[in-house]
């Protein structure tokens, strides 16, 4: 059956007869929006709203970090006359409904789902309006627009954990507690990695939280205050140039369509040709034999290994510290 109606309900009815017809079945991932805006050459918002209205008819849900899937137990597509032509949010009456239960704190959560399974880039104002199923002006009555928005999200985000009352009594329990929630929030949140550079910090409040535990946890190891905030800087700098992989990872896996383990096949032969090519010896004898060994890039592990390392030089330059001598 043909629908009328505004290309994303033309798409997302074709989606949907897909779920209700189990050609993609309940944990399958849907087009991201970038897929539906370049298969269907439509504009991102309205790739947006396609999710939205699917999202809102319980078809699909957000899963992070992997993107949007088909939720369990799919329902029965709506008949024609039941809300197929609706918009996302249904009725003028339901939609009114939802405009006057909107809060700043909804379209922030809203902003962060998005985040969560379509990265920054597919961030939009109208893609929180539909998300939400509100008129696309409504979220401005909260947030002066995107810009605004992420800084509200970023601070939200890092407010999702907190600490003990009473912190560890050892300064590197203390630290490796910090890194370690700093860790859990980025990779639940990858594009947090973008929004808080190192050079142009923002000044969240929850953020900073994470870095005055980090502070107490260096102070009385014998640093001055700057060399405390050095070595905080850099705890949080680990966290972040680690997590900044997450996110390319999953706008890549978004934008090619490959897994990592199809990436890395299409990679093959360019990298057996610098391995045999032998302009890069060592390098060439380190990934031959790992071709053979096997080896999986964790990056859970390398952010432990790394925490390892910088808890042992923040040791090693506080024992010097103490015998008078300067931190290395």
């Amino acid at each position: 059956m043909t629908v009328s109606g505004p290309p994303y309900q033309r798409i997302a009815a074709d989606l949907r007869r897909r779920i209700t017809g189990g050609e993609l079945a309940p944990g399958d991932r849907l087009p991201s929006t970038r897929q539906i805006a370049r298969d269907w050459n439509v504009a991102l918002a309205t790739a947006t709203k396609v999710l939205a209205l699917l999202h809102a008819e319980g078809l699909v849900r957000a899963r992070p970090r992997v993107g949007t899937v088909v939720a369990g137990a799919p329902e029965p597509a709506p008949s024609a006359g039941a809300g197929a032509g609706q918009p996302a949010g249904g009725s003028r009456q339901s939609r009114t409904g939802t405009e006057h239960e909107l809060t700043r704190q909804r379209v922030v959560r809203a902003g962060i789902e998005i985040a969560d399974t379509e990265g920054l880039d597919g961030l939009s104002m109208r893609g929180v309006a539909a998300r939400l199923g509100v008129s696309a002006m409504s979220p401005y009555r909260y947030v002066d627009g995107k810009e605004h928005l992420v800084v509200l999200m970023a601070d939200e985000a890092y407010g999702e954990e907190g600490y003990p009352d009473a912190p560890p009594p050892d300064w590197r329990a203390h630290l490796e507690l910090v890194g370690r929630t700093l860790w859990r929030l980025h990779r639940r949140h990858p594009w947090l990695a973008q929004v808080t550079p190192l050079t142009r910090p923002l000044p969240l409040a929850n953020l900073a939280t994470h870095a005055d535990r980090s502070l107490a946890a260096l102070d009385g190891l014998g640093f001055t205050d700057a060399e405390m905030l050095d070595r905080q800087i850099l705890l949080y700098a680990h966290v972040q140039g680690l997590a900044t992989h997450l996110e390319s990872e999953a706008r890549a896996a978004a934008t090619s369509g490959l897994s990592d383990e199809e990436w890395m096949e299409r990679q093959g032969p360019a990298m057996d040709a610098m391995v045999t090519s032998g302009r890069y010896p060592t390098f060439g004898r380190v990934l031959g034999t790992l071709t053979e060994t096997g080896y999986d890039l964790d990056l859970d592990a390398l952010f432990e290994l790394g925490l390892g390392y910088l808890l042992d030089s923040v040791a090693a330059d506080s024992a010097r510290r103490q015998r008078g001598a300067a931190p290395a």
